[in-house]
């Protein structure tokens, strides 16, 4: 089974990239030690995530393991696609997601149904043994609801409504399975094991 470093300290991605990829051994910053708080001040969604996998190889070593990291966000096409990249800071550096997700339907209000196109982006950045950096993207589109709905998720899940289930349903709604099998951090990880598979002995990765 092949072993990576997930370089988040964000416990819903813990848990959800080793419900997508079950196939590697996903170790934790907290396993290996690492209590470092990792910056994120990148003006795209690449720069963060880079930043994150080159942050942590700076300061520990990696025993031959992958060091992976994802940056994600919510663009909202009519807000000029904000939050995007600053989404895990929109209202604030906490993690109140009640709050921020009643800011973005606050800013939506007046706003008909048909114009309320938002996108969920996830890229994946994979440090490699070579030091070179590789670069995975999801993802996954949609509308902005009218209200929160549903349980399950985090973030901006329960005002997200995908279109693969016609609008009707948000991303909280929707069973862990549904969720991964659509959502943008579900493709990029995927896209990032396919590749490791078809090409990961050429750079090292066995």
């Amino acid at each position: 089974m092949k072993e990576a470093i997930l370089c988040t300290n964000n416990p819903h991605k813990i848990e959800e990239v080793p419900q997508i990829l079950p196939m590697f051994r996903w170790v934790t910053l907290k396993d290996i030690g690492f209590h470092l708080d990792i910056p994120e001040d990148g003006k795209t969604f690449e720069e963060n995530a880079s930043q994150k996998v080159t942050f942590v190889a700076q300061h520990r070593e990696r025993d031959g393991m992958l060091l992976v990291s994802d940056d994600s966000g919510l663009e909202v096409d009519i807000l000029g696609k904000r939050p995007g990249v600053h989404s895990a800071r929109y209202l604030g550096s906490d993690r109140d997601y009640v709050r921020k997700c009643e800011g973005i339907l606050d800013e939506l209000r007046g706003v008909a149904e048909a114009d309320r196109t938002a996108r969920f982006v996830c890229v994946v950045a994979v440090l490699l043994p070579s030091g070179n950096i590789k670069y995975f993207h999801g993802t996954c589109e949609g509308r902005i609801g009218f209200e929160r709905r549903g349980e399950g998720g985090f973030g901006f899940d329960p005002i997200f409504l995908p279109a693969e289930y016609g609008y009707q349903k948000t991303m909280a709604e929707l069973t862990p399975e549904e969720k991964h099998a659509i959502s943008h951090r579900g493709k990029a990880f995927r896209a990032f094991a396919a590749w490791v598979e078809e090409e990961g002995k050429l750079y090292g990765i066995v």
